[in-house]
């Protein structure tokens, strides 16, 4: 089977299930696994991908995505190029789940998806923290700064904070995430704020621009410095690298619980950067 992939989220999915052999061609953005990404053929950004490209590479199956705003137009064109395809999109964990079973269905591989969606699931069950037993931070996950833009309660980022006994500061809006002026998020007062811009590679997001916001020196996050750095691609893509995600909000939110500076590993955009290097092991619960 060949099999081209339009996103980040979708490319992993492949790996994890060990069918990046399948791989024919993935878009722009696709890093990791890098070995396996660097060597393929590239279809474009998410939201300029060449069909024509696509089509060229003779895929039976295209993995789209619903999750990324404007690739419903990407669907359209490779529904009128009439090629096969799935474009999933997840708003929980349990859907993530939910689509690694699915595309493993989909490549002839169903054995190995319920498998590898187990084992994510397993991954991101919390044992009691610490952080639980006591106060439970309120958290904004900023997906960009300018406007500030934060997941609502239809994101799996509402997942993630919970199973790390935080809170979502939009836990109550039924949306996937929204922009907010800086007056909102002064009246939110998260905190903790999680810097983990989309499309944005670790060592270039800068927490300093969340602590020299003036617009937010007020909030009990910026007062205390409790300003944190996790890759967007452990938090931003519903893969199983959401396991990375979870693996460092813990440490962040148990940080914060212990009255400790949030973790150096996530406040450093360099720090962060090393961690991505990492193997594929799932990291330590």
């Amino acid at each position: 089977m060949r099999v081209v992939s339009l996103t980040c989220s979708n490319t992993e999915i492949v790996d994890f299930l060990g069918l990046g052999d399948l791989l024919v061609g993935v878009d722009d953005h696709s890093d990791y696994p890098p070995d396996l990404v660097r060597a393929l053929p590239r279809v474009g950004p998410d939201l300029q991908i060449d069909i024509e490209q696509v089509v060229a590479l003779k895929p039976d199956l295209v993995l789209a995505s619903l999750t990324v705003p404007g690739h419903e137009k990407v669907v359209e064109s490779i529904e009128r190029a009439g090629l096969r395809y799935l474009a999933p999109a997840p708003q929980s964990v349990g859907d993530v789940a939910r689509d690694i079973k699915t595309i493993a269905t989909a490549l002839g591989r169903s054995e190995r998806g319920e498998r590898l969606a187990a084992e994510f699931e397993r991954r991101l069950t919390s044992p009691a923290r610490a952080s639980m037993k006591s106060a439970s931070p309120r958290v904004l996950v900023q997906w960009w700064p300018k406007p500030i833009i934060a997941p609502g309660a239809l994101s799996w980022v509402q997942d993630l904070l919970e199973r790390c006994g935080a809170t979502n500061v939009l836990a109550d809006e039924q949306v996937e995430s929204r922009p907010l002026e800086d007056q909102e998020v002064e009246l939110l007062d998260p905190d903790v704020i999680v810097v983990s811009w989309c499309g944005v590679e670790a060592h270039k997001v800068r927490p300093d621009v969340v602590l020299n916001n003036p617009g937010l020196k007020s909030t009990s996050a910026v007062t205390n410095k409790a300003v944190a750095c996790v890759p967007e691609a452990w938090l931003g893509r519903p893969s199983p690298r959401l396991a990375w995600g979870l693996w460092a909000l813990r440490r962040v939110v148990d940080a914060w619980a212990a009255g400790r500076a949030v973790p150096d590993a996530f406040a450093s955009p360099d720090a962060s950067a090393r961690l991505l290097e990492g193997g594929a092991a799932w990291p330590d619960s």
